[in-house]
């Protein structure tokens, strides 16, 4: 299955409750943190969720 590594770069102070949630359902609690999920509807549903606060891309090989 396909890998997504998703950083944060910019900070959520001043953002919605629920998409602080968000970054902590996907691991992310740090400025520039990266963090590999498999390629799956709901993380792609939370990475919409967020995308003005990540960046996104295709992780390369065996990267965990």
């Amino acid at each position: 299955m396909a890998k997504l590594r998703i950083t944060l770069v910019k900070s959520a102070i001043g953002y919605e409750k629920s998409q602080k949630r968000t970054l902590a359902a996907l691991g992310l609690r740090r400025l520039n943190q990266c963090v590999t999920h498999s390629d799956s509807a709901p993380i792609r549903g939370m990475v919409e969720k967020v995308k003005h606060l990540v960046k996104l891309e295709a992780a390369s090989g065996d990267a965990e």
